[in-house]
């Protein structure tokens, strides 16, 4: 890592004397913000803005920008789903967990935005462009929404986009209420490279849209929940706790033979989800964690497994 900071900070130094310094700007061209890492003089007009994680891309998009770059997830599924073609053409600076800090330094971007951005890459991307680091809390993604709407201008869009998304769930609630009342909803996530699998919990992003339309998690699954963490691992041992009415697997790339695995066995023939055949595979690029894109997604899925004509439920 010594080598690549000198690598990158030569490399933006370099930058800087060609013209117009990245990450300064004077008083009347940006506005100072507090974040985790201390505060950031963020550009009022940004036009080449940087994304170091999906769940921020997600933010980002939905407010109508369109980064320049952003980082590819460790292990979720595809963007395809939730983004549409509203990233088509934007580059890649590696995964979330290993950025191409050159590829960044390359790109001069105005302002970089991350969750949890690491007290080491925020010293180098700092000195690239004015960097935020935000807070990671996936039930709060609408106050995220609200606070990036906030620090760059798009306060209306914020408020237009929750609004719309509001308004869909009010419509499903009713839907919900009227022909699946008391349902119950397993969500469990498999991954590549993995034995086990897990169920998202009360405290997850995806089960906070669900109590939101009027869905709920089993019971026995809350009891072995805590605050601490949106999941809990299940082991074969511990099949029962995925049953439900209805269950959503999200599948992660290279996650299918696990999957297979729990299929194959004897105890998962048994759950009541199996005999009713009401398993329904999904992305887990958007049903894990994200934002108002993936939070939508999410209310399209319900829709079309739950309440659409051709869903047989």
């Amino acid at each position: 890592m010594t080598f690549t900071y000198l690598l990158v900070i030569a490399c933006s130094n370099q930058i800087a004397t060609k013209g117009n310094p990245r990450g300064q700007f004077t008083t009347s061209e940006c506005q100072v913000t507090k974040h985790q890492l201390g505060e950031s003089c963020i550009p009022t007009n940004p036009q080449r803005i940087i994304v170091t994680d999906e769940t921020i891309l997600d933010a980002v998009v939905g407010l109508g920008f369109k980064p320049i770059a952003a980082a590819e997830s460790n292990a979720l599924g595809s963007r395809g789903r939730q983004f549409g073609n509203k990233i088509e053409g934007i580059i890649s600076i590696g995964k979330e967990s290993l950025l191409n800090l050159e590829k960044i330094v390359e790109l001069q971007p105005d302002l970089i935005l991350g969750l949890e951005i690491g007290a080491e890459n925020y010293g180098i991307l700092s000195k690239i462009a004015p960097t935020v680091s935000i807070q990671f809390d996936e039930t709060a993604w609408k106050e995220t929404l609200q606070l990036l709407g906030k620090m760059l201008n798009r306060e209306a869009q914020a408020s237009q986009a929750l609004n719309l998304y509001q308004q869909r769930v009010e419509n499903l609630r009713i839907e919900i209420a009227q022909k699946h009342q008391n349902t119950e909803v397993s969500i469990i996530r498999f991954y590549g490279g993995s034995p086990l699998t897990q169920f998202q919990n009360q405290f997850s992003f995806p089960v906070k849209i669900l109590e939101e339309v009027g869905l709920s998690i089993p019971e026995a699954q809350k009891k072995v929940s805590n605050p601490a963490q949106s999941y809990v691992s299940v082991g074969l041992e511990s099949i029962e706790l995925l049953d439900a009415d209805v269950m959503f697997v999200a599948l992660d790339p290279g996650s299918e033979k696990n999957f297979k695995r729990y299929r194959d066995n004897q105890i998962w023939q048994l759950l009541n989800v199996v005999k009713n055949d009401r398993i329904y595979t999904v992305d887990s690029g958007y049903w894990i964690v994200g934002n108002i894109l993936c939070a939508n997604a999410i209310l399209d899925d319900i829709y079309k497994y739950l309440l659409s004509a051709e869903s047989q439920y």
